[in-house]
Formats: structure tokens, sequence, C-alpha cells
């Protein structure tokens, strides 16, 4: 349908990068080029559409959902001028396990540099008592802290010299079947899957700064049906968390509460300070709606806002930020989401966490289309984050290490590692030959044999 137009060479074209967030108030696709040979990705456009066919980030019916991503993918490439066939997909529904483990593997008597090899022996060894349900699989694979010879806080082991490499890594699982329906919807709206990310994770990185990563955040995206929260420390994600309930439930409260239609008390919903009380107990929002007049309380609606927020923060999230096990958290909290433009929520949450607490659209914003460059769009803008730092490191997020089977060389234990990541080969010099971790193949042989 679209053609490139550009005056660059060939060889010398920008690569194109796009990211598809299933929302379930809205899909959202983001696109951005990425000049040969450079790290960094340009936001071209954004596009989007209303989310049918989604409830609580879970596909509840596959063909609306597939309509919505195909109008949001419409979208997009209206706006882009170029032809979309390949996404990174954010998604987060139903239950999100993040599980803790160690491992350690010998690199001999003697001293010896660190090598690809090495550090996916230690992936494996601290995988291997993970015992993963039939019915799920693991979705991230992420090494959360490495040591050499004891000395913690090794950021990237490849090439530094010891004689024992440690590890810890945090497994985050997902039901099987979440993970084939957002495959499914993706495939029969005409694109590939270049890669899936959890949505709590795409919107971390969409939001946080490298400094306040590295010094310890947490970002919780409210978003419509559901609440992401990511613990970040030293510079990578400690714990991801996901939580179905969002700001679906603030509009349900209210229109139970008050008797009111769901799309007024969404509205409703939208003008109200979590914060400040109104001045005046008595006053009133008045207004007439299928012909009837409604005279509702700004005090009654500024306590159950408040109340669904308190709940979901001290209840919800503060377990979720204890499981990180991170004693100190200096950048505090960072709010992002639909939900994070209410007025006065970061005071508010302030109030009840005891954190520095802030309000953040995305680290891209400026680069993103006026409209499309607010809270809501902090997953979308983190999907291209996302792939950039895979690509750079491709051990710091390892995409969907799948069960691949069980073979008479793994003594019965199966492999975190995914098929088409390759068994490093040494040439003569010692040095590492063979090719790279290919994730979208290893996604597709996986649940080629899962199902």
């Amino acid at each position: 349908m679209f053609r490139k137009a550009s005056g660059y060479p060939s060889d010398r074209e920008p690569e194109l990068l796009a990211g598809l967030d299933l929302g379930t108030s809205k899909v959202t696709v983001v696109v951005a080029e990425r000049e040969p040979g450079s790290e960094e990705a340009q936001i071209i456009g954004v596009g989007q559409a209303p989310s049918n066919g989604i409830r609580k980030g879970l596909i509840v019916n596959l063909d609306q959902a597939v309509r919505s991503v195909r109008q949001a993918v419409s979208d997009a490439q209206n706006m882009v001028g170029q032809d979309i066939t390949e996404v990174t997909v954010a998604f987060g529904g139903g239950e999100v396990t993040s599980i803790r483990t160690k491992g350690m593997v010998s690199l001999g008597r003697t001293p010896r540099p660190v090598m690809q090899l090495d550090i996916e022996r230690v992936i494996e060894a601290a995988q291997a008592d993970v015992a993963v349900p039939a019915n799920q699989s693991i979705l991230h694979t992420i090494p959360v802290e490495y040591s050499l010879d004891g000395n913690v806080g090794i950021d990237d082991p490849l090439g530094m010299t010891a004689i024992r490499l440690d590890i810890q890594l945090q497994s985050v699982i997902v039901p099987t079947s979440t993970i084939q329906n957002v495959m499914n919807c993706v495939d029969k709206a005409g694109l590939d899957v270049a890669g899936l990310v959890l949505k709590p994770l795409a919107s971390a990185l969409g939001v946080i700064s490298p400094e306040e990563a590295l010094a310890g955040a947490v970002v919780i995206d409210i978003g419509g049906g559901t609440t992401g929260v990511a613990v970040f420390s030293d510079g990578r994600p400690k714990h991801l968390g996901l939580i179905s309930v969002g700001g679906d439930h603030i509009t349900n409260d209210i229109g139970s509460v008050l008797k009111l239609p769901l799309n007024k008390s969404e509205e409703l919903k939208r003008e109200i300070s979590v914060f400040t009380a109104p001045e005046d107990p008595s006053e009133t929002v008045d207004f007439v709606y299928n012909g009837r007049n409604y005279s509702i309380s700004k005090n009654d609606l500024h306590e159950i806002v408040r109340c669904r927020i308190e709940e979901l923060c001290d209840m919800l999230v503060r377990p979720q930020i204890k499981a990180a096990g991170i004693p100190m958290l200096p950048a505090g909290i960072i709010l992002t989401g639909g939900v994070s433009k209410t007025e006065g929520i970061d005071a508010f949450v302030l109030d009840i966490m005891d954190l520095p607490s802030r309000v953040s659209s995305p680290i891209d914003a400026n680069r993103m289309p006026p409209g499309r460059n607010t809270q809501e769009y902090a997953a979308a803008a983190g999907i291209i984050r996302y792939i950039a730092e895979r690509e750079r490191d491709p051990f710091r997020y390892l995409d969907n290490p799948l069960i691949r089977g069980v073979s008479a060389d793994d003594g019965g234990r199966p492999s975190i590692v995914p098929e088409t990541r390759v068994r490093i080969r040494l040439d003569e010099n010692n040095k590492v030959s063979g090719p790279g971790f290919n994730p979208l193949e290893g996604i597709k042989n996986a649940f080629k044999d899962l199902f």
C-alpha cells in the first residue's frame, strides 16, 4: 500500500522499528527510524485506535482485538507513509509471577576472562530449580546482578577476569495461553512478531532516566484496566508486577455509588483533585443527562476517588515494592499511565507511600506527535527503548526463553535457553564464533512445539 520515498542510497536507508501496545483503553502503534550504525532511534509516528476485545489487559474477543490492531496500524502507516510488517508487542494481563534465583559457575583454577558461553552457563544454573507449571511459560529472563569472585555489583562481566561467576536472575512467568492469544491476534492482523515485552517493563523504560534507574526507583503505570509496577536499582529491573486494578475501578465506583452512567462517571473522574478536598463541602456538580437532572457532591466524588487510589497504593502496590527487597529508593516513585493525570495524585502518593513522587510523560515526549506524547503513551515509547537496549546487550533482557524440550544431553532437565541460541564455538585462537541470538525464531519454534 505504501512505498518508501527516500533520498538515501538503498544500503543507507534508516531502519524502521515498530512497537505495538495492547492496552485496555486503546491500542497504540509507535514507529521509529534508526540510522545505519546508530544505537539511537527517532520516533516518527504514533498511531492509535480504541481498544475493543481487550479487558484487564487480556484478549477476550480475538476478532475485535484484531480489528483494533489493524486500525491502529493503519493510523500509524498513514502518519509515516511506510508499511509496517513487524512489531515488538507490549502486553499485560493475567497472572504474572516474578521469581528471583541464584546461580554460580567456576571459570577454572586460574583466573581467565569471562566469555559469552560462561554467561549462558550461569543463567542456566540459576534457572535449574525454577519449576514452571505446564500451563505457564517464562516470558523474560533478566539478569539482576552479577558478581565475580564475590565482588558484587558487576554490570557486565563479559571480558572481565575471575575464577568464579555468580548471578542473581529474575524470571518473569506468565500463562502460556496469554502469550499465544497475543501472538494469534498480531498474526491475524497481518504482522510478524519481532519480540514480546511485559507492559510494566515497557512503561518503566519509557519514563525512567538512567540516573533514576541507577539510584533506585519505582515506576507505577496506572492504566485503564491494570496497574504495572517496576522496581529498578543499580540500573536494572529488580522486580516486575502486574495488578488487575486500574482506572476502570474508579469509574465503576463512581457509577455504582452515585448511580451514574459510566461515561459520565469517567468524565467526572477527570475533574477531581485527589489530594485537595473541595473548600466548600456543600459544593456540587450539576448537570443534565438523558433528560434527567443530577446534583453530585464534589466532596463525595473526592472521597470515592481518594479511597480507591489509597487502596491501590497501600494494599496492592506496596507489597510489590517490598517483594523487590530494595532497602533504599532515593529516586522515589514515578507515576505514569492515564490515571496519573488525576490532579494532585503525586502529592497524594507521597503522603501514602512516604517516598518522593512525580508524574512523568515519556522521556521522548518532545519527539512524539503532539497529543500523543502524554502519560498514556509511556509503554509505546518504552518499546522502542527496549528494542535498542536488547540489541545493545543481548543478555540484558532474554526474550521469551521458553522450554524447548527435554533431551538426553541435559539430563532430563528442560533448558531455559531458546533453541535458536546457538552454543558458542571457539576458533583456533579461542575467540568466539558462530551466529547470534534470534528471539523471533525462538518464540515461533517454541510455540510450534507447544501447540
